[in-house]
């Protein structure tokens, strides 16, 4: 296994090279056109390798042609203009990607060579690796200007002067966490949280099959040139039940990998396979693998921390990071890290919808528990002291050692969140700040003065009322009204997210700025998303509450029984009512939920959802007292 060919770097897209490549590994079998659409969706299709032999220049110059149906692009690939084209990426790293269960006459994995590629209608690309190709471009450009036009910007930084440099270098990376276990087993929500309050499972050692698996998984993203540098047991999780056999019987464990930093294309790219990789391996070894943002309602959710960076490589091959101020005792940041922050807080309400646009995501978002609901970020104590405060938006990571390691670390994104478009939207609205920044002419003393601005101060960039920066845990310093006048209303259901694209139209200029997020994106991605939220709230939400509510079952008798039990059980019974059942006078929240939506009525239909979570969330926890107190 160990000579088998796993990628084919940008150098070797030539003809004569891959013809070459692919005539000595012919257990590759098939070529995939990897394109992204605006809902973070992969297509994923089998063509035989002889096609792409016949003729490898034309197949790589000219797109594929498909219908725009099997993609997501509401508003733009229409019925009646539905044509949508598949350019290969010539200059991304290509995969090979192995079906270890399918092996050929000489024993080998038959393989795919995998291509990353771009969705084109009407001559434009319209995917989600479109969008953050243009915007690592105009970023780059970007940077380069406003030093040229603002050359105080380099003054912090240790550049003397914009012609010392060769080039502007974006570096991301973003970490993935994930529950495995073993199929059809059943969530003991007792046990999954008093493990979880103990802490039993955090970075402890694997056992068994898990382990097995994870050592897989890294072996096989090590040769595809992914990098990994650690994985581990995160916080959520039981302890494995093992057989007499010696195999794992029953296990529910939560994990995480994370891997080194490339560029931003690269780095989502890298995603993508990354999970296809964990879920490949894990699932040929009996396990069950979801990225859900919270696969189990009261335990840890799953993140996906999204690490942005810009550097400046100089003509000596110096690299200098942008972010991190010329003396690190003296400040937190430089005047660009600065405004970089700024504009992620400031612009967040028009960034968040490409964050969380599903339901699954904002069930992790609830206060509380490293939940980053809140806009507002730490710097640190003081200087010497880096903050690692969990309870903000967008952490900053420093080493006073080690500038090149300064970095924001977005902690909204889960491991389902379309990565192509957080970073897009995150270098979009940095450098939205960063341009206000330069035409303030402040220097890091000032700019920090503004990001740690109070309640009701006036600043030049940031809104009056809101607060910023706060190095105390938000959750446990403040309460929620506190917390809402500090740092703003945040939204709660995917409509309302969406619905911020409205309310806050006037920011959506810092992600339309170079023309990256268009209109036309723009729409597209709401539609796309408010369209799965109604569906999914209709049917598969209200479907898995309809389950949860006949599981309520009376289980107490006239034998066993307390005044207490009786009680309980009304108040349950009163609630199953009030979600589930229609009568002459009243209809349930069911109904009301189904008909709302129907009649297009959303506002309510969000509203109706929030309230269907509380019920469900209290005949969930009273249910579970009242069978503990049935002996």
């Amino acid at each position: 296994m160990s000579k088998l060919l796993y990628t084919i770097e940008k150098e070797h897209h030539n003809e004569n090279d891959l013809r070459e490549l692919l005539m000595k590994n012919k257990n590759i079998k098939f070529v995939s056109l990897m394109g992204v659409d605006l809902g973070g969706n992969s297509i994923d299709e089998k063509i035989p390798i002889e096609l792409f032999l016949e003729d490898i220049n034309d197949f790589l110059k000219s797109a594929i042609q498909t219908d725009g149906s099997s993609v997501e692009l509401y508003n733009i690939a229409t019925l009646n203009n539905a044509k949508v084209d598949l350019m290969p990426d010539v200059n991304s790293k290509w995969y090979i990607d192995y079906n270890f269960e399918h092996f050929d006459e000489n024993n080998l994995p038959i393989g795919t060579l995998k291509i990353p590629a771009f969705l084109i209608h009407e001559n434009k690309k319209v995917c989600s690796r479109g969008i953050l190709q243009k915007s690592e471009k105009y970023f780059k450009k970007s940077i380069l200007d406003i030093l040229k036009e603002y050359p105080h910007m380099m003054n912090n930084v240790g550049i003397e002067s914009i012609d010392e440099i060769e080039s502007i270098i974006l570096t991301a990376a973003t970490e993935l966490e994930f529950w495995v276990n073993t199929p059809e087993d059943k969530v003991d929500l007792e046990k999954l949280y008093v493990s979880q309050s103990l802490k039993e499972q955090y970075w402890k050692r694997t056992h068994g099959v898990i382990r097995t698996c994870l050592e897989r998984s890294l072996i096989i993203l090590q040769e595809l040139g992914v990098n990994p540098e650690m994985a581990h047991k995160e916080v959520g999780g039981i302890n494995s039940s093992i057989s007499i056999e010696g195999k794992t019987n029953h296990a529910m464990e939560q994990l995480e990998v994370s891997w080194k930093f490339s560029h931003p294309l690269q780095a989502a790219d890298s995603e993508l396979l990354v999970r296809e990789v964990i879920e490949d391996v894990f699932t040929s070894n009996g396990l069950e693998v979801t990225f859900k943002a919270k696969p189990i309602h009261g335990v840890a959710g799953s993140g996906g921390h999204t690490h942005v960076g810009v550097s400046a490589k100089l003509k000596n091959n110096k690299l200098i990071n942008l972010f991190a101020p010329r003396d690190m005792t003296q400040d937190y940041l430089s005047e660009i890290g600065y405004g970089a922050l700024m504009g992620m807080l400031h612009n967040y309400e028009v960034l968040n919808p490409f964050v969380t646009a599903t339901n699954d995501g904002f069930n992790r978002l609830v206060p509380g528990f490293e939940a980053p609901v809140c806009i507002v970020t730490s710097l640190g104590h003081s200087y010497e002291v880096p903050s690692r405060n969990r309870s903000v938006l967008v952490g900053l990571i420093r080493d006073i050692k080690n500038p090149k390691t300064v970095r924001f670390e977005l902690r909204s994104p889960n491991p389902l969140s379309n990565t192509y478009l957080v970073l897009a939207g995150c270098y979009q609205v940095m450098l939205d700040g960063i341009k206000a920044a330069a035409k303030s002419k402040l220097d890091t003393k000032a700019l920090e003065k503004e990001l740690s601005k109070g309640l009701g101060e006036e600043g030049f960039y940031l809104d009056k009322n809101r607060v910023y920066r706060d190095e105390n845990d938000v959750f446990e310093h403040y309460n929620l009204e506190e917390r809402n006048d500090r740092f703003g209303i945040p939204p709660a259901t995917v409509y309302e997210n969406m619905k911020n694209l409205e309310i806050y139209d006037c920011k959506l200029k810092s992600l339309k700025q170079g023309d990256v997020f268009t209109d036309k994106i723009i729409d597209s991605f709401k539609t796309g998303a408010i369209e799965k939220w109604k569906k999914e709230l209709k049917n598969r939400i209200i479907e898995e509450n309809i389950n949860i509510i006949r599981a309520c079952i009376k289980i107490h008798s006239k034998e066993n029984m307390d005044a207490l039990d009786e009680v309980m059980w009304n108040t349950i019974s009163d609630i199953k009512y009030n979600v589930m059942k229609d009568t002459l006078t009243r209809k349930s929240l069911f109904t009301q939920i189904r008909e709302v939506i129907e009649e297009g009525k959303y506002e309510d239909a969000s509203r109706l959802q929030l309230e269907l979570s509380n019920e469900m969330e209290k005949i969930e926890k009273l249910y579970r007292q009242y069978k503990k107190n049935i002996y």
